[in-house]
């Protein structure tokens, strides 16, 4: 190949061969998702597939097909596939455990967040948590709701020192709750 370039491109003679390579790979891609894509749609109408599935199948092929493109250009480029796949698979696995760790507090926030917007309940408001329909449950006077937790001042004897329950704000849509209130039980966000 060095015969048929200038004296000058020789010291770039590495660098166009990759440049070429990546430009093969990537124009194959191509014209493999395009070819496969049209089978796709082909075999979508001949068997009268939704349009659902032909347009998932077209989706897999394109990610499929540039996902493989990408690590022969990052090969080619020499950053090795088995480097990033343990990378990948690494990041993958730290987060996946970070995300089990934390679905009980993320759980709650979102809950918190169903309650701010929805308001089934408010501040001062008296409800119970049923555990079935003819036992009672936790209850008491809504005293606060935050992101975690929401307070209940238990209903207690006079004389007696109140105490505070906190239960968690997902409990609320995992059990029936019964709300004791004055004002109307269907709010609206402006009041």
């Amino acid at each position: 190949m060095k015969d048929y370039l200038p004296d000058a491109a020789h010291p770039f003679i590495d660098v166009i061969t990759i440049a070429l390579q990546i430009a093969l790979i990537v124009f194959v891609a191509l014209l493999l998702r395009s070819v496969l894509h049209r089978l796709i749609g082909r075999i979508g109408e001949d068997k009268q597939l939704p349009l659902e599935f032909v347009v998932g199948g077209r989706r897999v092929v394109t990610f499929l097909l540039f996902g493989a493109a990408l690590l022969l250009v990052l090969d080619r480029v020499g950053i090795s596939g088995a480097v990033i796949w343990t990378g990948f698979t690494g990041f993958v696995a730290v987060g996946a455990i970070a995300f089990f760790a934390a679905w009980s507090v993320l759980s709650n926030i979102f809950c918190a967040v169903l309650i701010f917007t929805s308001r089934p309940f408010g501040l001062h408001d008296r409800i119970e948590i049923l555990e079935s329909g003819d036992k009672p449950g936790l209850g008491g006077e809504v005293m606060d709701i935050n992101l975690i937790y929401t307070t209940l001042k238990e209903n207690t004897a006079d004389g007696d020192v109140p105490s505070y329950l906190r239960v968690p704000n997902s409990l609320f849509f995992q059990r029936t709750t019964r709300l004791r209130t004055r004002g109307p039980a269907v709010r609206s966000l402006l009041d």
